[in-house]
């Protein structure tokens, strides 16, 4: 049995008769629901952590553990380096970036990371980033402002902010003469609220200050172009709303600022310019790699703009529904455009913890609490699978939940 389940020729002809089925067809959201193993136990409602594979590029990527697995040393030492530079010419062109600017990495936290960790911080140096940043990268702040003796300011971004300017603002007021860097998120990962990256990096440039960007939960989400941003660094996860296999992500560095940062592991690569030197990470899992390219067709299949006006809809739903409930609050923006998949809500008089809990143990929906940087509610992902009718389980379920409560 465990021959035929992962036999590559098998695999490979069900992927390639998916594809020359869909090729010239749009899939339908029932298409798309069926190509998902859902749990039968709950509604998952909690897509943000980590996407679910699609059955197509999973059984793709099964074909590619068996076929690794079969040729062994041989496939990394004559085939991997040159199957890397495909999967990077096509990455690059979904993400709008050149090939020279970008590499693989395994997440987000990752590629952030070895921009803090290896940026030529001096004494004294300034930076600049958000309370409701990620933890992960905060804690790097923290630990290169005890190594080097930089300082930062740590600035509070509202949930409904009444313009652009309001956030642009908020950054360009704290840069002063020793500012190198402003941190900030594409999207804000508690609250789903969607930056104005592209003005930000305008305005910190015209202070030569330049600009690192938390694109965690946007690759695959919704649609932009990279080097239509203006950023100096970029990182993001491909195991999130790109639905690759969990551990991949990628990191952009703008070609003229590649060979300042110390890479975070030694490389061979010669050369200070090469992006490549931030691409050594020892013996590592290629197969995952392979299944970027399987991902990058599926998303083709869905169409990327259709998928963010898809989710964005799922997520204006919920709120239209729950809008006239006055004991429900929402930590999401409510400008659609500030928005797309990502939603959070809370319930006056109930922890988030509580929430959560409730909304499991009773109506068996996961999501997950956020109580932290001034955002109280659950967060509430739904996917490309999730269909109206789980949504209007979760809305009844919220309804019963603020019916008891006196």
């Amino acid at each position: 049995m465990f021959s035929v389940l992962f036999s590559p020729n098998i695999l490979a002809n069900n992927s390639r008769v998916f594809f020359l089925k869909k090729k010239f067809s749009k899939l339908s959201w029932e298409d798309i629901r069926n190509d998902y193993s859902l749990h039968e136990d709950f509604i998952n409602l909690e897509s943000g952590y980590y996407n679910i594979v699609p059955k197509p590029t999973l059984d793709s990527f099964y074909s590619h553990v068996n076929n690794l697995n079969i040729e062994g040393s041989y496939f990394m030492r004559n085939k991997m380096k040159d199957r890397s530079k495909i999967i990077n010419k096509k990455l690059s062109k979904f993400l709008g970036c050149p090939e020279d600017e970008l590499v693989v990495t395994r997440n987000t936290t990752e590629s952030l990371d070895l921009i803090i960790s290896g940026y030529p911080w001096k004494k004294n140096d300034h930076v600049i980033f958000a309370h409701q940043d990620y933890g992960s990268m905060k804690d790097m702040f923290y630990q290169v402002s005890k190594r080097y003796g930089i300082n930062y300011d740590i600035v509070s971004i509202p949930n409904n902010p009444k313009d652009d300017q309001e956030i642009i603002n908020i950054y360009k007021n704290k840069i002063n003469d020793k500012t190198k860097m402003i941190f900030v998120s594409h999207m804000i990962n508690i609250t789903g609220q969607i930056l104005p990256i592209k003005k930000i990096c305008k305005m910190a440039h015209q202070h030569q200050v330049e600009v690192l960007v938390d694109g965690a939960h946007c690759v695959g989400h919704f649609s932009f172009k990279i080097s239509d941003l203006g950023c100096d660094y970029y990182g993001s996860s491909l195991h999130k709303w790109l639905a690759t296999p969990l551990g991949l992500g990628i990191l952009y560095v703008a070609k003229k600022k590649i060979s300042k940062i110390w890479p975070l592991l030694a490389s061979n690569i010669k050369s200070d310019n090469d992006i490549m030197r931030f691409d050594h990470k020892g013996t590592n899992p290629f197969h995952n790699q392979m299944a970027i390219e399987n991902a990058l067709e599926y998303i083709d299949k869905i169409g990327l703009s259709r998928k963010e006006s898809r989710l964005r809809d799922l997520h204006t739903y919920v709120k239209k529904k729950l809008k006239h409930n006055k004991k429900v609050y929402f930590n999401s923006p409510s400008d659609s455009e500030r928005y797309c998949g990502i939603l959070n809500l809370g319930i006056k008089k109930i922890s988030p913890e509580k929430l959560e809990k409730i909304l499991f143990d009773r109506y068996k929906i996961f999501t997950v609490s956020i109580n932290e940087k001034g955002v109280k509610g659950c967060r509430v992902t739904p996917n490309v699978f999730t269909n109206y009718k789980e949504l209007d389980i979760f809305i009844s379920s919220i309804n019963k939940i603020t019916n008891e409560i006196s």
